[in-house]
């Protein structure tokens, strides 16, 4: 008998904020299987505010609010089963994140959890990455955001480390990240891939993700290093405008677009990874992923 149940995600990025809609399709016997249904994302760049003024604005705060009632609409319209909310780098380094959570949750009803750099990078891990760790194969995950990026590497189907880093791409356009952070980064990277003879990178984000659906390969087929290496030479090559008009960006992807590249390529080079795998899938989905393992725990219990 085929059950079908409806869950929800928001996560609050420091580029966007993003709402998914999914269905699990559950059948006794059988793995679940995870359908995406609906995915709305309002670029209201939170990191512009907190990371050079340390606080939200009240005018980020009132552009929120309205993306949250409009989240609760179509939460209450899709007759959801269960929702969870995160909140990532932005809201957790804001000096009035946790009051501004508080408002958001009183005017309503959504409860924002504001959640550190290692839960980020365990949500995402736990993601459904079968088709490609489920092997003897080395990978090294790299979700870049807006404020962070999320390293977590597995090996022969497992997770053996993780760590986030303050390495974010609104962060880098704001000229908010030292070089020291860049070296411990690299340090890091180098340190826990050099036992492995073979490196592959899995990359999730906005910007990965626009870069692959723009290249014209084939699903389930990587980029190279060297078609990363040239796709960067030729967007700083090209001004805000030109990346817009000619490779038809959105206008808050156009300019992180640049030190995110720069990102996934350097994390390449730190651990030798010749390519870089593009499942499209990030955080919300990670989300997803969690509650059902609730729902599954709870049932057991």
């Amino acid at each position: 008998m085929l059950t079908i149940e409806k869950y929800a995600a928001i996560d609050i990025g420091s580029n966007a904020i993003r709402l998914l809609i999914s269905l699990v399709y559950i059948e006794e016997g059988k793995d679940p299987i995870f359908k995406k249904r609906s995915l709305v994302r309002v670029p209201i760049r939170l990191g512009a505010d907190v990371f050079l003024e340390k606080k939200i604005s009240e005018e980020n705060y009132l552009r929120m609010l309205d993306a949250m009632k409009a989240f609760d609409l179509l939460i209450k319209t899709h007759d959801i089963d269960r929702m969870r909310a995160c909140a990532t780098s932005a809201m957790r380094e804001a000096s009035n994140g946790h009051e501004i959570a508080a408002k958001l949750k009183e005017a309503t009803g959504i409860e924002i959890e504001i959640i550190d750099g290692n839960d980020e990078a365990a949500i995402i891990a736990s993601t459904d990455l079968k088709s490609l760790i489920d092997t003897d194969k080395t990978f090294l995950y790299v979700d870049v955001g807006g404020g962070s990026t999320e390293f977590t590497l597995f090996a022969d189907g497992k997770t053996v480390t993780s760590r986030s880093f303050k390495l974010g791409t609104v962060r880098l356009i704001n000229e908010a990240v030292e070089d020291e952070l860049w070296q411990e980064a690299e340090a890091w990277v180098k340190d826990v891939t050099k036992p492995y003879e073979k490196v592959s990178l899995i990359g999730s984000g906005g910007n990965i993700n626009h870069i692959y659906k723009n290249s014209g390969k084939k699903i389930g087929k990587p980029l190279s290093y060297f078609y990363l290496g040239s796709y960067y030479d030729k967007i700083r090559s090209m001004s805000y405008e030109e990346r817009i008009v000619e490779l038809n960006m959105n206008p808050d992807r156009a300019d992180v677009v640049v030190p995110a590249t720069r990102i996934y390529l350097s994390a390449m080079k730190w651990s030798g990874a010749k390519n870089v795998y593009v499942p499209k899938i990030g955080l919300s989905d990670g989300i997803i992923k969690s509650l059902y393992n609730e729902k599954v725990s709870e049932t057991v219990s």
